[in-house]
């Protein structure tokens, strides 16, 4: 049998917290460390969630012969390096998103996951959010027709998150608060193509230019040069279809955070406002429309529907962590049942892919192929609204290699995949 997973997770910060948990209970996982240039942060994890060793630094960490796989939760533009140099050192990796912040980069991680073999998955949550599974499989039943016109965004207004920056940054924070918002894309390009199945080809991108917050955005301002706290592109697809992703860091809206507006085929159309998610059947001379908003929505928020202040308090994000009935939690191993969960019930789901794609050999739903696509039409993007619009060909890495399968995003349940895990644990 395959030995049991034994991680390191680097960046003991804010939202790493919510995934340690997550897999520590996982039956394949039989060892946490954990690694933090701030050494007090290592020493809260390794206290909080009984870890098994704190690692001085991320060197250290990639030497040792007691981990085999690393999770990177650092700040955005280091996801790359670190990465690379896991897989040079023979770990499998789970990372957080971004893939990277260069082609360069990306196309190293493609290159080495498939000299190496080593499991690569990028913990994306947009893949599982609701209506990016809705959407999936209404299309890939035929239902949707062929997809002409889709759109989605992350809205994620960081005036109201900027202390997140300070406090990994501290005084610097600023620099990196700054990011151009296509080089963190996959939150709205993997809800798109997890469904359609096709890549950009063709992009053409126009960014705001910042006028509040000048201080954080601007040349000399943050360590990109980048103006933008908006940036919106159009996707030519390798499908004929168009698609329009916005990456919005300064706008007066809050929850949903992640969602697709509109999902438009010529046979149906999905359309999401808010909380109101409607689908539409084309007929011969009329249409059919089905209200799906109990099916997407969190149960918990479904059940708060009739409350007086039912939209105010959605549009703030209350209930947005639990899950959908759409959601096959039922897939999930019966270890994470009482694990909390996070971003529209997502979490457990990126943490089984790892760790589902480690036991079994195959690939994860994002693996690097697949990931890259994600991201680099993000980055070309941002190019092509440095140079007011450019239209610029979006570098495409290609399929994984045939005959290694790829784990399905909405494969059936599976009762046995870890029952040999199970079995060892509960010796």
């Amino acid at each position: 049998m395959k030995e049991k997973i034994r991680i390191g997770f680097v960046g003991c910060g804010q939202f790493c917290r919510g995934f340690v948990p997550i897999f520590k209970a996982h039956p394949a996982v039989e060892y946490i460390a954990v690694c933090d240039k701030f050494p007090e942060r290592a020493k809260d994890y390794f206290d909080r969630f009984g870890c098994d060793r704190i690692f001085d630094t991320y060197e250290e960490m990639l030497a040792s012969d007691e981990i085999n796989c690393i999770a990177i939760f650092s700040q955005r533009n280091q996801h790359g390096e670190m990465a690379i140099a896991a897989l040079k050192a023979g770990k499998n990796v789970y990372s957080a998103v971004p893939m990277a912040t260069s082609v360069e980069e990306i196309r190293e991680i493609v290159r080495l996951v498939s000299e190496t073999g080593l499991t690569y998955s990028m913990g994306e949550t947009g893949i599982y959010r609701p209506a990016a599974i809705f959407c999936r499989q209404k299309y890939a039943s035929g239902e949707i027709g062929d997809l002409v016109y889709a759109e989605s965004q992350y809205n994620h207004d960081m005036s109201r998150l900027y202390h997140t920056f300070q406090y990994t940054e501290g005084d610097a924070w600023r620099k990196m608060a700054g990011l151009p918002p296509l080089y963190y894309p996959t939150h709205s390009t993997s809800m798109l193509l997890s469904a359609t199945k096709a890549h950009a080809v063709r992009v053409s991108a126009f960014g705001y230019e910042e006028r509040k917050d000048t201080d954080i955005f601007g040349e000399g301002k943050n360590y990109w040069d980048n103006p933008f706290s908006n940036t919106s592109m159009l996707l030519k697809m390798s499908d004929g279809s168009v698609l329009r992703v916005s990456e919005n860091r300064r706008i007066a809206w809050h929850f949903p955070e992640t969602y697709i507006t509109c999902f438009n085929g010529t046979a149906a159309s999905y359309e999401c406002s808010l909380v109101q998610h409607s689908f539409v059947r084309a007929k011969d001379k009329t249409v059919e429309y089905e209200n799906v908003s109990d099916l997407l929505n969190p149960i918990e928020l479904t059940a708060h529907k009739n409350d007086s202040d039912f939209l105010e308090r959605a549009a703030e994000g209350a209930w947005s962590s639990a899950e959908a009935p759409i959601q096959r939690v039922d897939r999930l191993p019966i270890e994470l049942a009482e694990v909390g969960t996070g971003h529209a019930g997502t979490h457990k789901f990126m943490v089984d892919d790892f760790c589902q794609a480690y036991v079994t050999g195959k690939l994860s739903p994002t693996n690097a192929w697949q990931a890259a696509r994600y991201n680099i039409p993000g980055l070309i993007a941002h190019e092509s609204a440095m140079q007011n619009g450019k239209t610029m060909d979006v570098p495409d890495l290609g399929d994984p290699p045939q005959g290694i399968e790829v784990l399905s995003e909405d494969r059936e349940v599976n009762p046995n995949t870890y029952d040999e895990y199970r079995k060892e644990n509960r010796k």
